[in-house]
């Protein structure tokens, strides 16, 4: 009988050893997402459930704000990693234990700040708006995604979209400025750069649409505090930007700190569920900001965190970015019945979604390659450059004093003339400052035998110590000009690294004053991560150069521009303010009731540079516009041109903004609002015709407290520069 028994297991074994178990429908690639998805939530428990819905961090955290406690021990059921690593080695080892150690497998998204590069930076966000070239922009975010998903990050939280008008909150740097238009141009430039056309591709991260919503109207530009935002001006101002990045296929968006009129935006189930997810019809996921579940405590809407817990999700918060409320209470709220199965399953089901979408389920590992492979390839560093360049906004130049081609001894004095790390910015993610060029070695390699260039640091970036005062004065007076390079530290922007102020700090601006006295040209470089007050400096400086942060080109592209081998080309995003005092102050303001009344009376009510001011080495001559009729009935569109001629002597791009006005309205609208672009070369002597098709439903129209468009009949006015022709609407 033993024989016998032993005959029967060894056919049974034999038999069966031919069949291969069948995977889950989940694992299968080539079933639909939609399937995969409901055959896996079919499969979880609660707990596994919940675990996907929270997110850790992983190697070194380096920004100061996030204090939470670090997370050591990674549960291989957990949802998202922030990873700190600059190749895919730990987190190829932590996926690994999400993939054999759980009981489905399911593999981890490992998100990251990727905000102007990975370690390829660029220039600012705030920098590259002033560039008007969102077919670039969308070329570096594609650089920054091709950086960050080979050394092991899938999902950036990228692009700030938050509309600023306050140069004091320090993210006004990591944003497009003050225009609505303008970032969401820029918003959908940036989405389809980093997600490109497959998002599984090896190439390819998700975005994140940040800060959503209203964070930039933070009361004096103090981070995290309340915001007061009417609901007409929400839909008028801020909504813009998001709607338009959903529209081209976010994959996420990100809720935000602010109190928005008294409802946190991380527990308002208005924006984050009436509008993105029913309205918009969103069906990617939305993560918390660092800490904005648990700070619903101080912020007085919740008594601890199990109910900022309820208050966020319910809202529309799906991911608990390092809050540690979801995973130690959400599961019990559940058992409770104060959250529902069905709302657990459906925020599960868009985590999941972001995941198949990204093909980590397929290709859960990042393939190991040599930093060589992945950072500083030459043509990435040359959509730096060129970005860098168009950047650069010139805000005066008396008398020709630029460009420098006539000069053999420059003398370039200020705390800005040799730092790497400085020029960088905030949130340069995994920036090497080494490979940064200062503003000396790039002019010095600029002028290689063609003008001295000497250097004196002059003073620090703040402090009362002049003892370099001296040394600076005695390099000036040698040289043909000064090139005085003055501005702002990294961290002086970007998060947590609001001021009182806009203004340079007082040291600088003494160093100024004493080098002016020489009877030199002053040359004024400044490079920082906001608008600067600038009220006592421009009557001394000859010319002004806004480099901004530059990134890891640093000083070359300002070399190129102050040598002429460039011409530069960059216009305002944000309006530079005659003192802080005017803030906030931008372009698109509502009407006034008394125009002629209400000014200042100790400094002047308008700007020292308005926005979308911006000078070149050559000059533009704009002609007449034309419209293809001055009277067309709603559904009709309305084509509008403008020539524009290069009268100077030297080839140039000029970028044309084009603005409407509605004089008379049901509700009082904004004097101008920017409603399109364009930026073209024109060569020495030769004029292009820049046009703008209106289509008056999405042009002349406004929107209500509800978001509901209207398109009023009546005059509207078409403006350009000093130009305006009107157009009426007829029903």
């Amino acid at each position: 009988m033993k024989k016998v028994t032993l005959l029967l297991s060894v056919i049974t074994i034999t038999l069966f050893s031919g069949y291969k178990k069948e995977n889950p429908l989940y694992k299968d690639a080539k079933q639909p997402i939609e399937k995969r998805i409901e055959d896996l939530l079919a499969r979880m428990t609660l707990e596994e459930k919940v675990m996907q819905l929270n997110q850790y961090t992983l190697g070194r955290n380096d920004n100061a704000n996030n204090m939470a406690d670090p997370v050591n021990d990674i549960p291989a059921q957990i949802g998202s990693l922030i990873y700190f690593g600059s190749n895919a080695d730990l987190r190829n080892r932590v996926q690994k234990k999400a993939m054999e150690q759980s009981r489905l497998g399911i593999p981890i998204i490992f998100g990251y700040d990727v905000i102007h590069g990975f370690r390829t930076i660029y220039p600012i966000s705030l920098a590259q708006a002033c560039a008007w070239n969102p077919k670039l922009v969308e070329q570096a975010c594609g650089v920054a995604a091709q950086e960050a998903r080979m050394s092991g990050v899938d999902w950036t939280f990228s692009p700030m979209i938050d509309v600023a008008r306050d140069g004091r909150w320090g993210r006004v740097a990591e944003g497009y400025g003050e225009d609505p238009y303008t970032n969401a141009v820029f918003t959908v430039a940036s989405v389809k750069g980093y997600q490109g056309t497959d998002l599984s591709s090896e190439k390819n991260v998700a975005a994140c649409l940040k800060h959503y919503i209203g964070y930039g109207a933070s009361e004096a530009g103090r981070d995290y505090v309340y915001s007061e935002i009417s609901r007409q001006t929400l839909w008028d101002t801020y909504m813009l930007p998001y709607e338009q990045g959903v529209k081209a296929g976010a994959a996420t968006l990100m809720s935000s700190f602010n109190d928005i009129s008294g409802t946190p935006g991380s527990a308002n189930h208005y924006t984050l569920t009436e509008v993105l997810k029913d309205r918009w019809k969103h069906d990617g996921f939305v993560v918390s900001d660092w800490g904005s579940i648990e700070q619903l405590r101080p912020q007085g809407v919740a008594a601890n965190k199990k109910e900022a817990a309820l208050k966020a999700f319910t809202a529309g918060v799906e991911m608990d970015m390092m809050n540690r409320c979801y995973d130690n209470h959400l599961g019990e709220l559940v058992k409770e019945g104060k959250v529902s199965e069905a709302l657990l399953n459906e925020s599960v089901r868009r985590v999941l979604r972001v995941k198949f979408r990204l093909g980590l389920f397929d290709r859960p590992y990042t393939p190991t390659t040599t930093e060589k492979q992945r950072f500083y390839r030459p043509e990435s560093m040359k959509i730096a450059e060129q970005l860098a360049e168009e950047s650069i906004v010139l805000l005066k130049n008396q008398n020709k004093a630029l460009p420098l081609n006539k000069v053999s001894k420059i003398a370039v004095i200020g705390p800005i003339a040799q730092t790497k790390w400085h020029l960088l910015g905030s949130w340069a993610a995994q920036g090497n400052a080494e490979e940064v060029t200062t503003v000396v070695d790039a002019l010095k390699a600029e002028y290689k035998d063609k003008a001295e260039v000497t250097y004196a640091l002059g003073c620090d970036f703040d402090g009362q110590d002049k003892k370099n005062f001296e040394e600076a004065k005695n390099v000036a007076a040698n040289a043909d000009v000064i090139v005085l390079c003055l501005g702002e530290k990294k961290n002086w922007s970007g998060e947590n690294a609001s001021r009182s102020t806009i203004a340079l700090p007082q040291i600088q601006e003494e160093l100024a004053v004493e080098l002016k006295k020489l009877g030199k040209p002053v040359i004024l470089v400044l490079s920082s991560g906001r608008p600067l007050e600038l009220n006592r400096l421009e009557p001394i400086s000859d010319a002004i150069l806004t480099m901004w942060h530059p990134g890891t080109p640093g000083g070359k592209p300002l070399a190129g521009v102050l040598s002429g081998r460039v011409n530069p080309s960059g216009k305002l995003s944000m309006t530079f303010p005659y003192s802080t005092g005017q803030i906030p102050i931008y372009y698109n303001y509502r009407q006034s009731a008394r125009p002629h009344q209400g000014k200042y009376q100790d400094i002047p009510s308008t700007p020292l540079y308005e926005f979308a001011h911006g000078l070149s080495y050559t000059t533009f001559q704009y002609g007449e516009l034309k419209v293809s009729a001055t009277q067309i009935k709603r559904g009709s569109k309305l084509l509008v041109e403008i020539p524009v001629s290069n009268t100077g002597d030297r080839d140039g791009v000029e970028t044309v903004h084009w603005f409407i006005q509605d004089p008379v309205s049901s509700i009082s609208r904004p004097i101008k609002e920017l409603k399109h672009f364009e930026k073209q070369l024109l060569k020495k002597g030769e004029t292009k015709t820049y046009k703008f098709e209106i289509d008056p439903e999405r042009d002349l129209s406004f929107v209500d407290g509800n978001g509901k468009r209207f398109l009023e009949a009546g005059d509207y006015n078409i403006l350009v520069k000093n130009k305006k022709i009107k157009v009426e609407i007829v029903d």
